[in-house]
């Protein structure tokens, strides 16, 4: 009984540092100004620059287009999505999960990349190709949500990358912590040649 006690206690205290952890942890939506071995600075979308150090276990991924043929039943997808005038919602990106990423943040909740969006990340279930738009029928384990993907929304992928993509003019992603004082980058998704990660 004491090792149980003791293992769920871990698993609390585990699951209580990720949940702080992840309220500390922001979005930098911006380009690259500057950038060294160590660090670099990036300007948000409303031209506040702010400095960060590299995080010594610094993750860094590329985004990447695909053929919007990528949304197939049986996808682990995520998309951001806005509300249509009639209540239902409508996509403003998809981005559609590596095999070994499903079950990524899986469900549905707001977001910050404009007002009023919300994030889906679960498996599409259906989809339905119209003149227009696709409808996706996304399941998750609390829920299911049917979007409209209208014809031009950026659909994307993302696959490892590494400091190479870090360039002065690169679009970027910057999850951000401070750490002892310092802006620290945790993770950075980017895109090549100045494309611009849509999430």
């Amino acid at each position: 009984m004491k090792r149980l006690l003791t293992a769920a206690l871990g698993v609390l205290i585990s699951v209580a540092a990720a949940a702080q952890g992840a309220e500390q942890t922001l979005r930098i939506r911006g380009t690259i100004d500057q950038i060294d071995a160590k660090s670099m600075v990036v300007k948000d979308r409303g031209g506040k620059a702010t400095p960060l150090v590299y995080a010594d276990d610094l993750r860094v991924s590329e985004v990447v287009p695909i053929d919007p043929a990528a949304i197939q039943t049986g996808a682990f997808i995520g998309t951001a999505a806005v509300p249509r005038a009639d209540g239902s919602l409508a996509a403003i990106e998809v981005h559609v999960f590596p095999e070994d990423a499903r079950g990524t943040g899986e469900g549905h909740r707001p977001f910050d990349l404009q007002p009023g969006s919300t994030m889906t990340n679960a498996t599409v279930a259906s989809v339905t190709t119209g003149p227009n738009d696709r409808v996706v029928t996304l399941r998750y384990k609390d829920g299911e949500k049917t979007i409209h993907v209208p014809n031009g929304v950026p659909i994307v992928t993302i696959k490892p990358g590494d400091k190479s993509l870090l360039v002065p003019g690169a679009k970027v992603i910057v999850s951000e912590q401070v750490r002892g004082g310092k802006n620290v980058a945790t993770r950075v998704i980017v895109g090549r040649n100045g494309f611009e990660p849509p999430m």
